[in-house]
């Protein structure tokens, strides 16, 4: 940590190359949040989630209705729907996945971020929670996400530190 600063600073050695990577924890969530969203209604079927997850590289999916945050699907809630919440590995049922709804399995009540909130803000949420998405709102509107991989691409993206790694390689 750096006393005095407005940034925290994280230190790694690799391959016997020390690495510095500062984010500044004070900037606010909306500058490493992700905006291009994919969203659903709580009212489409599960057929639909299935096929968000396989076109696309996302863990979660909010559910809004007039693009106001209602609640959020991870793909953990759908997978285990989709197993018929066995652990045996049976196939499921793609009757089950028409006749089911999001509203069924997605998570309410969910931490969301304005985007004006400080990244050390998501940083602690995280810490204190075991999930890994947080919405993010403006005059009660979703306007993005922020995902630990959002932290863990700015971290990398700061300092060229993904450059300096692949250089020490």
């Amino acid at each position: 940590m750096c006393i005095g600063c407005s940034y925290d600073t994280a230190t790694y050695i690799l391959s016997q190359q020390k690495i510095t990577i500062m984010l500044n924890l004070l900037s606010p969530i909306k500058e490493i949040m992700s905006t291009d969203l994919i969203s659903v209604s709580e009212f489409a079927p599960l057929t639909k989630v299935e096929e968000i997850f396989k076109e696309n590289n996302i863990h979660h999916i909010p559910v809004v209705d007039s693009n106001v945050l209602i609640g959020i699907i991870s793909k953990s809630d759908f997978l285990f729907f989709q197993r018929g919440f066995n652990t045996d590995g049976k196939k499921y049922d793609h009757y089950r996945l028409k006749t089911h709804y999001v509203n069924q399995i997605m998570t309410k009540g969910i931490a969301k971020l304005d985007v004006n909130d400080k990244i050390n803000v998501a940083l602690e949420i995280f810490k204190e929670n075991q999930f890994h998405a947080i919405p993010v709102e403006e005059n009660g509107k979703l306007k993005g996400i922020v995902t630990t991989y959002d932290i863990i691409k700015a971290l990398a993206d700061g300092n060229g530190a993904t450059n300096q790694y692949l250089s020490a390689s």
